[in-house]
């Protein structure tokens, strides 16, 4: 059973049309009935198939106007880049210890693991834990790489990451209710840009399968992809 905010905010919209992104926008944030600042989301349903290589989609994108989220960040690296990452808002800096306090501790306390190049093999033991949680850092994301500071920056400013699930959707926040229309849209657009820039060349036919925005707790809308 759906409670009664859900049902009164279904009614706000008709369920099989689809929206253009403004107006995507202006419903998602009417929809959210929530005492908290629910975070919006985007599910894009592409039109290619993960399980080959050629046809992953995966990277990183700058929202313009962050996520309205705080992110903890962990990194692995040493000697100068250990300061220079704390000068730059890392919340954990080092190595071997934070690998050990994960694999012994089950310890999780940030979002997301940047990694100098020269800590791969401290990172490569924990594949098997950080993987499943999407969590492990990669160059494509541009979470591996030798200037940790312009990384931990980013990430702070609101670089997101997306790739593809098992079924090949992406799902990725873009943003809270009290943003509002306008810095979502921008966000929005910000998002599908890069996911259309990084479309596989073995990719045929429709790129842009389908796409839904939603409040943590409200209805998805529909929207209108070939407006994208």
């Amino acid at each position: 059973m759906n409670g009664k905010k859900y049902v009164d905010s279904v009614k706000l919209y008709e369920k099989s049309k689809q929206y253009d992104t403004a107006e995507a926008m202006a419903l998602v944030c009417q929809t959210s009935k929530a005492k908290f600042d629910e975070t919006i989301e985007v599910h894009v349903r592409l039109g290619v198939d993960s399980r080959h290589a050629d046809q992953q989609v995966r990277g990183a994108v700058v929202l313009p106007n962050g996520t309205g989220k705080k992110v903890k960040t962990l990194v692995f690296t040493k000697g100068d880049n250990v300061q220079k990452a704390l000068d730059a808002g890392a919340d954990y800096v080092g190595g071997a210890e934070y690998a050990e306090k994960i694999q012994k501790e089950n310890w999780f306390d940030f979002d997301v693991v940047i990694a100098s190049p020269d800590m791969m093999s401290v990172i490569g033991r924990l594949g098997k834990v950080l993987g499943p949680k999407g969590l492990m850092p990669s160059p494509k994301a541009g979470t591996v790489t030798p200037n940790v500071t312009a990384a931990v920056k980013e990430i702070k400013a609101g670089k997101i990451e997306y790739r593809l699930d098992k079924t090949n959707i992406i799902h990725c926040p873009i943003g809270k209710v009290s943003f509002g229309p306008e810095k979502l849209a921008e966000n929005f657009n910000a998002l599908m840009g890069a996911i259309i820039k990084a479309k596989p060349a073995a990719s045929k036919g429709q790129y842009i399968k389908s796409c839904v925005a939603a409040s943590t707790m409200g209805p998805g809308v529909k929207m209108n992809t070939a407006k994208i």
